[in-house]
């Protein structure tokens, strides 16, 4: 697909073809859909990226819980998006033995306890051998790091979306930042004008996604 073809979309289409980019929030591809013409995929995730960066914390935690397990009861109950099912399968996470689903779903368990939202990871550049290291490590993470690094992983599973819904190479120069890293771009040219804003609507939508809080104080 090229970008002439996704600046040509009418709202609906858009929407249909653009709305788990982000796992199941369609609104954000409602909401950049106006900023037509983009120019090419890293003008597009541009925007994607620059409307969860805009969000209060609660929404962007909002963002997080939209996100199933990883081997979950989703994945078990075939009920995972054909995003998420591509990306879970491909990472090995559909042949897992019975010790390590439930390995995965007690240090699950204690993540979302933890944080309040599910453990995510880009699963296409992981293993079923990485999985359960990388969330023990992260479940010690403290919570305003955590959810920095959790972020950036949704940014990393949205290029790779976006690279295959446009047949682009995600391999290519255009990646999403690791957390914390400098946007020399972004920093030299100052608040974009146009730039999206979520309204509140979209705002109230994410903040009230099911959750569990993070005790104040806990590291």
């Amino acid at each position: 697909m090229d970008m002439e073809k996704v600046n040509s979309m009418d709202f609906g289409e858009f929407v249909d073809v653009f709305g788990n980019v982000v796992e199941r929030c369609p609104l954000i591809a409602a909401a950049i859909w106006s900023q037509r013409p983009f120019s090419d995929l890293e003008d597009l995730e541009k925007h994607f990226f620059a409307f969860i960066d805009a969000l209060p914390q609660s929404g962007q935690e909002g963002i997080l819980r939209c996100h199933p397990d990883l081997a979950g009861r989703e994945l078990q109950r075939g009920t995972l998006t054909a995003e998420s099912q591509r990306e879970q399968s491909g990472a090995g996470l559909t042949s897992l033995s019975a010790d390590e689903r439930l390995r995965l779903a007690e240090l699950n368990a204690q993540y979302r306890a933890r944080f309040g939202f599910p453990f995510v990871l880009a699963a296409r550049l992981s293993d079923r051998a990485a999985v359960p290291r990388e969330l023990a490590r992260r479940l010690h993470c403290p919570p305003a790091q955590e959810l920095r690094t959790a972020l950036a992983e949704v940014k990393k599973i949205g290029h790779l979306r976006l690279a295959d819904l446009l047949g682009v190479d995600p391999a290519g120069p255009q990646r999403p930042r690791e957390p914390g890293a400098p946007d020399a771009r972004r920093d030299a040219r100052g608040p974009q004008p146009g730039a999206v804003r979520p309204g509140l609507e979209a705002v109230a939508s994410l903040e009230r996604r099911p959750h569990t809080r993070v005790k104040e104080g806990e590291n």
